[in-house]
């Protein structure tokens, strides 16, 4: 055989064998790689959907979502005027409500205190909102922080209203 033609066998042979090991460690590696990603139950908790029809003006509910407790609250006019009228500069974490509130009588947030995580207790406290009783964090009625050692407001997720009677979470 010429030397010409054991290069090009050579080339050949070297080139096959790469990629017989190429897809043969894309095949090795993609079950690894596919297991990392979340379950099919872990899917099933990103959203939750809310049927909010039954809620009176005053009342909060909690659900449950992505293992954490979210209130729903329907504010009354006096509770949202009351949120409303509070100024900027008495707030320790400053936030308008109706940059907390996307529809004024509702209110969305995680029902887990900013301080240690505890789970503050509804229509409690100095400031009719809610108040965690294993610190003392006073929150007002749109959920902002007002006394009490949490340093921010009670987080809001992401939402939206489905419809009229419905409230999508996450």
């Amino acid at each position: 055989m010429s030397d010409q033609k054991k290069l090009k066998r050579r080339d050949f042979i070297f080139t096959a064998t790469t990629a017989v090991g190429v897809v043969g460690a894309g095949a090795v590696a993609w079950p690894l790689i596919d297991q990392m990603n979340p379950d099919a139950s872990v899917k099933a908790l990103a959203t939750t959907e809310v049927d909010i029809s039954s809620v009176q003006p005053g009342q909060t509910i909690t659900v449950l979502w992505r293992g954490k407790p979210v209130f729903i609250k329907r504010r009354t006019q006096n509770e949202i005027s009351e949120a409303k009228s509070v100024r900027l500069e008495e707030l320790k974490d400053p936030q308008k409500d109706e940059e907390r509130a996307l529809n004024p009588e509702w209110l969305v947030m995680l029902g887990v205190c900013t301080h240690l995580g505890c789970v503050p207790l509804s229509d409690k406290g100095d400031y009719n909102g809610w108040f965690c009783p294993c610190h003392g964090s006073h929150y007002d009625t749109s959920g902002r922080i007002r006394k009490g050692p949490a340093p921010t407001n009670l987080e809001i997720p992401k939402y939206e209203f489905v419809n009229s009677n419905t409230i999508r979470i996450g």
